[in-house]
């Protein structure tokens, strides 16, 4: 009887804990309305001169977010056992010089991009610990409270999410381009800040195209497939609040979002070539900060349909991932070729922010 009493009330507990987590999602869910983002514009970027009269070369930075060193095929001779294969990646890697032993200057996301934009440690800028919303360290820790640390104490001395970000005093290498007269884009990714005072045009930054929010499609698309992670209280957390939605040149306000066009990945591409090909007779700087492959995991399903061979699903989803990463540097490299601009570009640069997601390797 005492057994049996106490399997019930480890089952109770167990239900209460599923379904507290389900209320907060849904709660999660309804704060965060996905019916106001706006349908999709169309981008206008500047148009540089008729003809080249500057040779000055032209630099691209292309950000990988969360790929394994270990699912690069240029790099299989470090542990082949999770590689995917990446042509392209491998052809600017062979091209150019490659680091087989070097180490992110932090362990988390934002910090991490702050160094590569200024080449400054964080401890040196103060940009240390990536910005959260409002409620969102507090909501994780209600997923998986023994496995996250969370300071109640110290949340009335953090300052808003809008406040916090990269200080704007620090020197950004758009900044320094843009005083040399690079005309300078940002596409992608930021996480440098959504105040007004750390977004990407008062860091330099000409235009930019920033990843407002972070599904590569909307959950339902029939061209995507999904992968969920029910043991990362992160992944939760995102599937709840994330939409489809990019912003142009504005600040990142709801009223704002568009919708991108197609899967994310090929949709930054189709604007990188874009701005490559307006500005191909003057000096230029692109930052092309891709979102993948970093959760939720979202695969284009024609991606995913070529990897029959990978059984895992949620593996399979990620390798498709990649696939299309490669897919993107492969188009900027041919476009380069397009515009007559491949001999011109010593600084195409792939870097890879590491975070702890180990699926692959």
């Amino acid at each position: 009887m005492k057994k049996a009493i106490i399997i019930i009330a480890t089952l109770a507990g167990l239900g209460f804990i599923f379904w507290k987590e389900i209320l907060f999602l849904i709660l999660v869910q309804f704060a965060s309305p996905k019916d106001n983002v706006g349908p999709h514009q169309e981008i206008m970027w500047q148009q540089g001169p008729d003809q080249r009269t500057d040779n000055r070369p032209n630099i691209i930075v292309i950000v990988a977010d969360d790929l394994g060193i270990n699912d690069m095929t240029d790099y299989d001779d470090l542990d082949p056992s999770g590689t995917i294969d990446t042509p392209n990646i491998d052809f600017i890697g062979n091209m150019g010089i490659k680091f087989k032993n070097a180490y992110s200057g932090s362990a988390t996301c934002a910090p991490s991009r702050g160094m590569i934009v200024t080449g400054k440690y964080a401890t040196s800028t103060g940009y240390e610990f990536t910005p959260t919303p409002d409620g969102m360290a507090r909501s994780i820790n209600l997923f998986n409270p023994e496995e996250t640390r969370y300071l109640s104490e110290n949340v009335e001395n953090n300052p808003l999410f809008d406040n916090q970000g990269l200080p704007p005093e620090e020197l950004t290498f758009a900044e320094t381009l843009k005083s040399a007269n690079y005309y300078t884009a940002h596409i992608g990714k930021w996480h440098l800040g959504r105040g007004p005072k750390f977004a990407p045009l008062s860091q330099g930054f000409d235009e930019s195209l920033m990843m407002a929010s972070g599904l590569f499609l909307p959950e339902d698309d029939p061209n995507v497939v999904n992968a969920y992670l029910p043991w990362d209280p992160i992944d939760k957390f995102l599937w709840a609040i994330l939409d489809y939605a990019a912003s142009f040149n504005e600040s990142s306000e709801r009223d704002n979002w568009f919708e991108p066009k197609g899967y994310l990945t090929d949709y930054y591409t189709d604007e990188a070539i874009k701005v490559i090909e307006s500005n191909k007779n003057r000096p230029f700087f692109l930052y092309l900060a891709h979102w993948g492959v970093h959760t939720p995991l979202q695969a284009l399903k024609s991606d995913y349909d070529e990897l029959t061979y990978i059984d895992d699903h949620v593996e399979r989803v990620y390798a498709a991932m990649i696939k299309s990463l490669d897919r993107s540097v492969g188009r900027i490299v041919q476009s380069l070729k397009e515009n007559g601009l491949s001999d011109n570009i010593p600084g195409l640069f792939l870097l890879v922010t590491m975070e702890v997601l180990d699926i692959l390797g």
